[in-house]
């Protein structure tokens, strides 16, 4: 009879976990997810004023993004490095079409409207440093120096044109996803340290190129107080909520900030300090540990892929998401300028989130094609 028992008790989990290799998903993987969107819905019915609508709303997004991540789980690595140069091309082309006829919305000219609006930018998320992991995949590790600067050129071309759109936040973004692929090929020491030298030489002349906005936000990160109503009240009013939530919270939907309205943009680039405030540090800290729980198994995913393309891909994913974390709760802490950058799967919006899980399908199929993979 125990025997009995204990053999129905398991079938559950053996039928779900055939359920996930069929579909190509990996449960750890999505497991995570799932608990970073969970807290994401919490936090942003308390940001929208506790309205349904606003939370059903951000639901039907993330369904449509885990639709995308299970069609991307589908699709076989191999498939995906064939594709990666045409991927770039077209991206490159939608940008060029942003930048002639794009629509302009807050001063900025970022979106196509072709029945849907969206983001060519996100493309290049993911193009990126896919045309990148195409181009080294059968070639010899580390890459040689013309190899190098052509990268750096493919990295180049998208990033300069965002960046007049004016888009810092993702150029910077799209830059670290290309620099990752780079670093994880095993790029030589002498080199790492030459970028290093040359991006710190090339600071002023960036700071030349930049809005007066951008310039006021990084003088603002060093003191905030200097304009207390202006460039720096999104930073001093993150600071406050963050820091009045203390270890345990003021409890969910009790945040004086977020629901009292002081904290500018609680929904989208600035949700981790209604967190903060309303979870405390432990809420916090839960938030990060799933953070790290998805970016750990995507580095595992690396090291167990089996070819150069599907190696890189997944590291640069796993290391780009870790940057898309650190950017933005540091962003909102004060420790670097205010870029833009929402917080992965938790800020309010939908382009964001599809590019992302979009991304983390991409790794579900690296992990569960991998005796399919052939040259």
């Amino acid at each position: 009879m125990s025997l009995a028992l204990e053999t129905r008790s398991h079938r559950p989990l053996t039928t779900f976990g055939q359920l996930l290799a069929r579909l190509h998903l990996d449960g750890i993987l999505l497991a995570g997810l799932v608990g970073v969107m969970a807290i994401g819905l919490l936090a942003i019915y308390s940001a929208k004023g506790q309205q349904l609508p606003e939370v059903t709303g951000q639901l039907a997004r993330m369904m449509v993004a885990l639709a995308a991540m299970l069609l991307m789980a589908q699709v076989n690595p191999v498939w995906l490095r064939r594709v990666a140069p045409f991927a770039y091309v077209g991206g490159v082309l939608l940008l060029l079409l942003v930048l002639l006829a794009g629509e302009v919305g807050k001063g900025a000219q970022r979106w196509l409207n072709v029945g849907i609006r969206f983001q060519p930018s996100e493309i290049m998320k993911l193009a990126v440093p896919m045309a990148l992991c195409a181009l080294l995949h059968d070639r010899a590790l580390p890459p040689r120096f013309p190899m190098l600067i052509l990268m750096l050129m493919l990295i180049a071309v998208p990033v300069l044109m965002i960046a007049v759109q004016p888009d810092l936040g993702t150029a910077i973004l799209i830059t670290l996803s290309g620099v990752a692929v780079i670093f994880l090929a095993g790029i030589a020491r002498r080199w790492i340290i030459a970028g290093i030298v040359l991006a710190l030489a090339a600071m002023p002349a960036l700071w030349l190129v930049m809005h007066d906005y951008q310039r006021s936000r990084v003088l603002t990160m060093f003191d905030p107080t200097s304009d207390p109503l202006g460039a720096g009240y999104h930073i001093i009013q993150s600071k406050i909520a963050i820091g009045s939530g203390g270890v345990f919270g003021k409890g969910w939907l009790n945040g004086t900030q977020g629901q009292l309205e002081f904290l500018p943009e609680r929904s989208t680039d600035f949700i981790f300090a209604v967190i903060g405030e309303e979870f405390g540090l432990l809420g916090a800290l839960l938030l990060l540990l799933l953070y790290l729980v998805v970016t750990a198994r995507g580095l595992v995913i690396a090291v167990l892929a089996q070819d150069t393309f599907s190696r890189l891909m997944a590291g640069a994913l796993s290391v780009t998401f870790f940057f898309y974390v650190f950017v933005n709760t540091a962003m909102v802490m004060g420790l670097l300028p205010v870029v833009g950058v929402p917080l992965p799967l938790v800020s309010a919006g939908g382009t964001s989130m599809v590019t992302l899980l979009a991304g983390f399908g991409i790794l579900m199929s690296i992990h569960t094609h991998r005796k399919l993979v052939t040259r």
